[in-house]
């Protein structure tokens, strides 16, 4: 009969490359958390929340992530943990930190460094990770030569469009459904129409989107 152990490799198998596997079953048991994953979020990868209620810690993960990008989200996480219990439940000097603070970056990067070690991930992650350990953020998502890497490394999204490979002015769709114009890129961003509601939103430029109608796109507003 299999160990609770081994059912969980098992479970992680569909999410993790190989190779990390009995690292986060590790974690995950020794840090007693429970891990969902959880339909996709467009707002965010994942999350994570302190024990409450009488619920012990969690971690969720969207679905749709692939195997390197579900493995740099979840360390985010288990950071978050780590530095909550570490600071936060420390019963002789309680300490309030900020979220993404350098108690976070620092805890996030010791757990990356043995992945990084081993060889985890392709040569193109693997050179975007190190420049964003340099300064971890918020969100990795925010960082676009990793997600760039992140996404030429997955044969099913290889395909996709991104919003910064349309031409000004286009008429594309998000995988919400929701149809906008591309305008000007501000910063990082893009200023974009949402058609239906006329509002102006920001939108990442390696949001993966479908072009519509060229007739809408070669459409300029006089």
């Amino acid at each position: 009969m299999d160990s609770p152990f081994d059912k969980l490799c098992i479970k992680l198998r569909n999410y993790l490359p190989e190779q990390t596997v009995s690292t986060i079953a590790d974690w995950i048991i020794d840090d007693r958390v429970k891990v969902k994953v959880t339909k996709s979020r467009s707002s965010k990868h994942g999350d994570y929340r302190p024990p409450a209620n009488g619920v012990g810690h969690q971690i969720t993960i969207n679905q749709d992530l692939n195997k390197y990008e579900f493995l740099i989200t979840l360390v985010h996480e288990f950071a978050h943990l780590r530095t909550t219990r570490k600071y936060y439940y420390n019963r002789f000097f309680p300490k309030h930190v900020d979220p993404h603070g350098p108690e976070w970056k620092q805890e996030f990067k010791g757990l990356m460094h043995d992945f990084l070690q081993q060889g985890v991930f392709p040569e193109k992650i693997h050179t975007a990770l190190l420049a964003y350990m340099a300064d971890p953020a918020a969100s990795s998502c925010s960082h676009l030569p990793l997600q760039r890497a992140i996404k030429q490394s997955d044969p099913d999204r290889q395909h996709l469009l991104h919003l910064e490979e349309l031409p000004d002015n286009s008429v594309f769709r998000l995988s919400d459904g929701r149809v906008f114009r591309k305008l000007e890129r501000r910063r990082k961003n893009y200023s974009c129409l949402e058609l239906a509601s006329g509002k102006m939103y920001i939108v990442s430029p390696i949001a993966e989107v479908t072009l519509e109608n060229k007739a809408l796109t070669n459409t300029v507003t006089n």
